[in-house]
């Protein structure tokens, strides 16, 4: 998929947002014009309004172009809405329920088949993105992918009559941060990052 156009529209947002305003609803700390961004395990800077990254992502992409499109839309969207607690599935976003189906193979599926056999890894790879034990399922973690766009991955472990199974949950203010489709891009590569650590 191209993501250039893309790209250069959440680009433009973000340069239209101004600094203050990121500082004040972002979570993020700000010194001078760097945005200091932890996400999954990294830790780089934004520049505004340029938004380059620093360190620059490698050509192989350990900070692919879609993450950069999905960090830079929720910089340019500065909104006072806090994280309510309250889960959600996918299917409870704005639209989503028509794209259930395509977002269970692209994040739940991959998710299911990796970690279902044993649930409880997904604890311990969770850890090293600072991810946090929650009791849902028989294993279940919350990864701060912004810092206020929690994101829960749930798993319940298969037996002899059932298969394993899974499902990742989101904030019920989830839509005031981020589009749908964002969201299904965001579970695709947090899932895709899980495995990464593990493997």
């Amino acid at each position: 998929m191209n993501y250039d156009a893309a790209y250069e529209t959440a680009l433009t947002r973000f340069q239209q947002t101004s600094l203050e305003e990121i500082a004040q609803f972002s979570g993020y700390p700000v010194v001078d014009t760097q945005i200091q961004v932890h996400f999954l395990g990294q830790q780089f800077t934004v520049e505004h309004p340029s938004g380059r990254f620093e360190p620059e992502p490698q050509l192989e992409g350990e900070l692919p172009i879609f993450a950069q499109i999905l960090i830079l839309h929720y910089l340019a969207n500065p909104v006072q809405t806090n994280v309510s607690g309250q889960f959600i599935s996918y299917k409870e976003l704005p639209g989503g329920g028509i794209y259930i189906q395509p977002f269970t193979n692209r994040a739940i599926r991959p998710m299911v088949q990796f970690f279902g056999e044993q649930p409880e890894r997904i604890l311990d790879i969770g850890k090293r993105v600072d991810g946090l034990p929650v009791k849902l399922g028989d294993a279940a973690v919350t990864l701060k992918v912004f810092p206020k766009v929690p994101v829960t991955l749930v798993l319940w472990g298969g037996d002899e009559e059932f298969p394993a199974s899974g499902n990742i949950l989101f904030d019920s203010s989830a839509s005031e941060f981020l589009s749908t489709e964002d969201y299904a891009v965001l579970a695709n590569f947090v899932v895709m990052t899980l495995k990464k650590y593990a493997e």
